[in-house]
């Protein structure tokens, strides 16, 4: 059996056996909110598979639209009991997903990419209308 025949709560169960910092509902809502952010890309985007493709910011900021949207002011809360306190995690978390072939990467994604965002306040303030850039060391945009 390939790793992409593993049901997706299976795969994360597998996840989870090696590292339990993430409760299996924070797998399951990021997936809810790359298809939400997929769904949410115009016509064209989403005709073309290379253009599809989300980058890491564009992927945080559909989940704190979708946090937002789904736990109002609680989402940080919700973040934090799911084990999901930093940007990083959300990048852990889609990595250990590509790694048991549940998602997919192109070859320039990486870890880092989810790097450098303050997770806890986009979810406490909500989403800008853009999808954030990452901090610059020192703390500045």
């Amino acid at each position: 059996m390939s790793p992409t025949d593993v049901p997706f709560w299976d795969a994360v169960d597998q996840i989870r056996e090696s590292d339990p910092r993430f409760r299996r509902e924070a797998y399951g809502f990021l997936l809810l909110a790359l298809g939400a952010t997929v769904n949410s890309l115009s016509a064209e985007r989403q005709a073309d598979p290379a253009r599809r493709h989300l980058s890491g910011a564009e992927l945080l900021y559909g989940m704190v639209v979708l946090a937002r949207s789904e736990f109002g002011a609680m989402a940080p809360a919700v973040f934090r009991e799911w084990g999901v306190r930093a940007s990083s995690d959300v990048g852990d978390m889609v990595f250990q997903l590509v790694e048991c072939g549940q998602l997919s990467a192109r070859p320039e994604d990486k870890r880092e990419d989810f790097h450098g965002f303050d997770l806890m306040g986009m979810l406490a303030e909500g989403a800008h209308a853009t999808p954030p850039r990452p901090r610059r060391p020192g703390g500045t945009a």
